[in-house]
This record gives structure tokens, sequence and C-alpha cells, in this order.
């Protein structure tokens, strides 16, 4: 698959930032009394070995992941689209993800794959890049903010005018709930970042206000998620708020 190789070099996810020494996960924030309210289920995710330990041309992933680093929790969560087609049968989702990975280890030379989480059209979550769904893993999705967040990205290219399947919106609605949840995050709410490159709307060091739950262009300079993805964001936020019991 050449040229699908190819095409899928060019993926939503300028945000590669060499790695700080790892940090242990830290406590959950805002737990009191060792409570966390609106909290949400987990939803099902299939781990990365569905897609990474496939075999043939595109399985140049690690079967042996890098050692990953932590931040001390997750405030904010991005949300991508990787610029694919969108035609694709959900079975074959976890070779779409193998040839994603290939193209950001391969040819932009990263360390793993730079989502944390990647979702296809009939709502199945996968796990991406390596070092525990639970735990606050620092991606590589949102060039300067990296930190305390979590790249989802979403399998399709979703432009104006292109359709955003329901699945897909419902079950990144439960993942951000639940990612979210850990550290008591509203996902309406706006959370306080820190810039760590110039090269993102922010100068390096400048603190923003963000979404919590954020598109990829909210932080750096991108069409992405796509406009048909991002006119969702609100919905997906009302959604996930009351999967955590949010009124």
């Amino acid at each position: 698959m050449p040229a699908l190789t190819a095409a899928l070099v060019l993926l939503c996810a300028d945000g590669v930032e060499r790695a700080a020494p790892a940090r242990p996960a830290g406590t959950v924030a805002g737990a009191r009394h060792g409570l966390v309210a609106h909290t949400a289920a987990r939803p099902h995710i299939v781990p990365r070995s569905v897609w990474a330990d496939g075999t043939g041309e595109a399985n140049t992933v690690a079967r042996t992941p890098p050692v990953p680093h932590y931040d001390d929790k997750v405030l904010a969560v991005f949300v991508h689209h990787t610029d694919s087609p969108n035609d694709y049968d959900c079975s074959d989702a976890p070779r779409i993800i193998r040839y994603l990975a290939a193209g950001q280890t391969g040819a932009r030379d990263w360390d793993d794959i730079g989502y944390n989480f990647l979702v296809d059209r009939c709502g199945t979550i996968y796990e991406g890049r390596a070092g525990g769904v639970d735990r606050p893993v620092t991606g590589a999705h949102t060039l300067g903010f990296n930190h305390r967040t979590a790249g989802i990205a979403a399998l399709g290219t979703f432009t104006a005018g292109a359709p955003v399947p329901r699945a897909m919106t419902d079950a990144i609605a439960a993942l951000i709930a639940w990612k979210l949840g850990l550290t008591g995050t509203d996902p309406r709410a706006t959370v306080r970042l820190t810039s760590s490159n110039s090269l993102s709307r922010y100068a390096a060091g400048t603190t923003a206000e963000l979404p919590a739950l954020a598109g990829h262009n909210d932080g750096y300079m991108t069409s992405c998620p796509g406009a048909a993805l991002r006119a969702r964001l609100p919905e997906i936020r009302e959604r996930a708020a009351r999967l955590q019991g949010r009124t």
C-alpha cells in the first residue's frame, strides 16, 4: 500500500516535542478526602497490541514500545482528525492506525504514535501512544500543549460539509467524560495551560486559557480537526458533561 503510506504521512498531528525527563504519575487533581466528584465510566478501549502487532509492510511500529513520559495530570483534551479517507471498513481500522503510526515513527522519526487515543467511524476507541490509558501520558499531538493534555484523533477527514458519524462523536464524548473525570474536570470548562513552544499559537512560557475540550487549532495554527468536526465540539462537551453527572 505505498500510496496509502505516503498519504498518511501528512497527518494532522503537528505536535512533536522532545520529551522532558519522565515524571511519575501524580495524584488526582481536585480530589478531596479521597473522593473525586463527577467521574464517568471508562468506555471500552481496544489495546494497542491489536494494531501494533500486525504483520506486513506497515508493521514498522516497535513491538516493544518506547519508555513513556508522564505529566502529573490531564486537564484538557485536544481533538484531531487524521486527514485520511472516510470510506473505510471499521474492521480495517487497525491497519489504518498502523499506517498512521508508520508515518509518524518513520518519516517523522517520532518515538511512537503521537495521539493518546484514536476513534473510528463506528465508535471504536483504540489506545494510541503507549504508557497506560488511565495515566497522564505525555503525547505528541499539539505542539506547545502536549503537557497535561491528551490527544484524541478521529479517523477520517472532517472538513466543511463532511458528515461526522454519531457513533464517533458519542465515543469521543464518552472517552472525554472518563479521561477528564479522573481529574474532576468539567468538559465545558476553560483551563490554564502553559505553552512550551513558540511555534504554537502562544509564545513559550505564556499561560493561555483554553477549552478543556479543545480542537487542535485552539493551540496550533492548523485547520485540524476540520470545520465539520469542530462544529460538533459544543455538543460533545455537553454530552461528556452529562455523562459525568453534571447538569
